[in-house]
């Protein structure tokens, strides 16, 4: 095979990775029992509010991840061994985060939510590490970027990441004394990653 089909099969394979993860988060979601009147099922549903907080949230974040891990495939035109594992590695925290997240929704107004709020900022901080490590992976131990991809990475993706790593790590650390304005923090991250994936220039 040549190196562009095994680029592909890559990047299919993680496209997979990034569908069952997402399908995995409705699952978390449970259709109210016994709601034998509309008031009633009202009620019940809007109890549902962590549930549907935490499916947005993290549907958001496995998109945007999406978005950017395509955004780098669209530059790689060559594969490394190194580059596989690494990529698995960032899968692996991108098939994980179901269970952070259905945490986050089960304890989230419980007096135990600062556990879960910290255990999801941890996450945070885990996946910008499998970033920084798959970006490592795809200069090292050969350069598996384009000229134009090169040129992109150094610009976007080089200091964002470590901003990121720096955000998510302040986060978690203050998620131990206020663990709602971590979360809050942690979401408006969002920002920053759609603004490196809208950035690229045609």
């Amino acid at each position: 095979m040549t190196e562009v089909k095994e680029t592909a099969r890559i990047e299919t394979f993680s496209d997979g990775v990034f569908a069952i993860a997402i399908t995995l988060l409705i699952l978390d979601i449970k259709v109210p029992l016994h709601a034998d009147t509309p008031a009633v099922l009202w009620k019940e549903l809007w109890k549902l509010w962590p549930s549907y907080f935490s499916f947005i949230f993290s549907f958001g974040t496995i998109l945007i991840g999406w978005v950017n891990h395509h955004l780098v495939f669209n530059h790689i035109d060559k594969k490394s061994n190194a580059f596989i594992y690494a990529n698995g590695f960032f899968l692996l925290i991108i098939s994980f985060i179901p269970f952070p997240t259905a945490l986050l929704a089960e304890y989230i107004t419980a007096e135990s939510h600062d556990t879960a709020i910290t255990f999801y900022c941890g996450y945070g901080v885990l996946s910008n590490i499998s970033w920084i490590l798959l970006f490592y992976a795809i200069r090292n131990p050969v350069n598996l970027l384009t000229p134009r991809g090169e040129k992109l990475i150094a610009e976007r993706f080089d200091r964002v990441k470590y901003i990121g790593l720096s955000i998510y790590t302040a986060t978690f650390i203050l998620s131990f004394w206020f663990p709602y304005t971590a979360l809050v923090i942690n979401i408006s991250l969002w920002f920053l990653w759609i603004i490196t994936s809208l950035a690229e220039k045609k």
